[in-house]
């Protein structure tokens, strides 16, 4: 998989392709690459943003400049480059990001986020140049960056040698083998602290015993969860 993140503080993503299970996925051929929008702008003063029409707070990023940084970057027409990888702005009023939706962007062969900052996008970016428009949850940011490697971890630790464990992905909160339900509880040693003893079950031994325990409390804390309140983009 190839993902290239467009944004304007690129060094802060340093911190997130040092993270094991990141590096173990760019070791294997995945490319994670950062753009900043600044090096293609065709503004004076590396100018990227300006305010709203019709008045208000905040600042805009700008649609010439999104559209220089793509066709720079690429070498085709923006408009057309969703027809070769999906094209993704993180906005808060983008579609919420679930499990279904990350294995989805983990089959795809390339990625491009883009990253607001303040006010976020003209419009016309969401519209004309993206493929999509992803949320990690109903809150705003002050940019896209943490979104952008909140999705680009749920996507990378799907991929194959990002985890110690290949099975460590399959058995997860959300995952279809859990039925879309969270994750049971987990526990380790010592058995009792404080008088607050692990479940008997999981101490016996028995494998298909576990295994139904482990099902009914998934089950029951997906039950008990309301919609509204599992994990997203925003």
């Amino acid at each position: 998989m190839n993902v290239d993140v467009f944004t304007l503080f690129p060094e802060w993503f340093d911190w997130f392709r040092s993270q094991r299970h990141v590096s173990n996925v760019l070791a294997t051929g995945t490319s994670l690459d950062y753009v900043n929008y600044r090096d293609y702008t065709p503004l004076s003063g590396r100018q990227v943003d300006d305010t709203p029409f019709g008045g208000g707070a905040g600042m805009v990023l700008r649609v010439d400049v999104v559209d220089s940084a793509l066709r720079g970057h690429y070498g085709v027409d923006p408009v057309s480059l969703r027809e070769r990888r999906r094209v993704i702005a993180l906005s808060a009023g983008g579609r919420a990001l679930d499990d279904e939706l990350v294995d989805e962007l983990a089959a795809e062969p390339a990625l491009t986020l883009l990253c607001g900052r303040y006010e976020g996008f003209d419009e016309r970016i969401v519209e004309h140049l993206c493929s999509d428009a992803i949320s990690i949850g109903r809150y705003v940011l002050s940019g896209g960056e943490l979104a952008a490697m909140v999705l680009c971890d749920a996507v990378i630790r799907k991929l194959p040698g990002a985890l110690g464990h290949e099975d460590s992905a399959a058995e997860e909160s959300f995952s279809a083998a859990l039925e879309g339900h969270p994750e049971y509880p987990h526990y380790t040693r010592p058995a009792e602290y404080r008088g607050w003893a692990v479940p008997e079950v999981l101490l016996s031994g028995h494998h298909e015993r576990i295994e139904q325990w482990r099902r009914e409390r998934s089950r029951e804390r997906g039950e008990g969860r309301p919609e509204d309140r599992r994990p997203g983009l925003g």
